[in-house]
């Protein structure tokens, strides 16, 4: 009996081999695409506004939203302790005055008196030696109790400056031009340095810091001055653009990323601290990368690589995976543009084993 001989299995075979000895060459092209990366918005200045001194919250002019200008009075405070410090220093001030014009007056006086005694020694005989001396001793004696008066009058007069200066911070005034964004001061409150809530929060929104974590790998194409586009949810159909203005120079060590600022001036007031925009954040390598078809690219439990054919046989080459080009994908590893590999890689075709033409 005659035994039939199938060649189902060896032609699939063969199809098989056919397929993956195609050959595809390693291409070399610059890298400029875009990524999709979630940012946030924050105030370009923002600060807590707290009382500098012990009082009571006597005025408040403004509330939340309220736009400012730097320098317009938000909170007016009172502190009864310090003026009554002030009045009881001004009236040291009075009383150290009046003494340094007595002290003046006496002084005018005395010379007065030498003077005289000075003329009339010309004569011979007419005053004694020793009262001439004594009445320059008294001179001497007056002119230093001017001047001891005359530094307790600056003293004193000091004392009412520092405590004036003291009461200039019972006007809580804008550091900035701004916006107010929480208001927790009310009239009548207890206020002083040492309460956990502030008065007010500050903000400034014409000018905003839109700061992007940019992963590890796209990094290298942070070019600081470049324009970069957006989007917020609130207005999904406009397209805004921020400067890169401020580049961290360090990862994260948590998310691997490093944060990028970029200056956004927000003219009509759309944009608000706190929003979560989506930049398209361009990605440039300053040099060409390396492509080869997707389905070169072979990944096992153990390694990922390409088959490149080295003389006729296969030759397994390390590579990472890069950024994705249509059909094509960038691969990092020991290749060079022209090289030719598998185009459908698999790892049944064995490292030197003959590629099939």
């Amino acid at each position: 009996m005659m035994r039939l001989k199938y060649s189902f299995v060896p032609a699939f075979l063969a199809i098989a081999f056919a397929q993956t000895s195609a050959l595809a060459p390693v291409v070399s092209k610059p890298v400029s695409r875009t990524i999709d990366l979630p940012a946030e918005l924050l105030p370009f200045l923002s600060v807590s506004l707290h009382a500098k001194l012990p009082s009571y919250v006597e005025r408040v002019l403004v509330d939340r939203g309220s736009m400012v200008k730097q320098g317009d009075l938000l909170v007016a405070l009172s502190a009864p302790e310090l003026k009554t410090q002030i009045a009881e220093a001004e009236s040291k001030v009075q009383a150290a005055e009046s003494d340094r014009r007595q002290a003046e007056a006496q002084l005018a006086a005395v010379q007065s008196t030498e003077e005289r005694l000075k003329k009339a020694a010309e004569t011979p005989g007419a005053v004694a030696g020793n009262e001439l001396i004594l009445a320059e001793k008294q001179v001497d004696a007056t002119q230093e109790l001017v001047r001891s008066r005359r530094q307790a009058t600056s003293a004193a007069q000091s004392v009412v400056d520092a405590r004036k200066e003291l009461e200039a911070y019972l006007s809580i005034t804008a550091p900035f031009d701004g916006v107010v964004t929480d208001r927790f001061a009310h009239p009548g409150a207890l206020a002083g340095p040492g309460a956990d809530t502030p008065l007010l929060v500050v903000q400034q929104v014409a000018h905003l810091r839109l700061v992007v974590p940019v992963p590890e790998e796209d990094v290298g194409g942070v070019a600081a001055g470049a324009s970069v586009p957006f989007r917020v949810p609130a207005y999904p159909e406009r397209k805004y653009t921020g400067t890169v203005a401020r580049i961290a120079h360090a990862l994260d060590p948590k998310t691997r990323t490093m944060p990028v600022e970029l200056d956004v001036f927000n003219r009509d007031g759309s944009l608000a601290p706190g929003m979560y925009p989506t930049v398209s954040w361009p990605v440039r390598r300053s040099n060409p990368a390396l492509f080869v078809p997707r389905t070169s690219v072979v990944t096992t439990t153990e390694r990922t690589f390409v088959i490149r054919n080295q003389n006729g046989r296969a030759e397994w080459v390390d590579v990472k995976k890069g950024a994705a080009d249509g059909d094509l994908i960038e691969v990092i590893g020991n290749l060079h543009a022209g090289d030719m590999v598998v185009r459908r890689g698999t790892d049944e075709l064995r490292e030197g084993a003959a590629i099939p033409h």
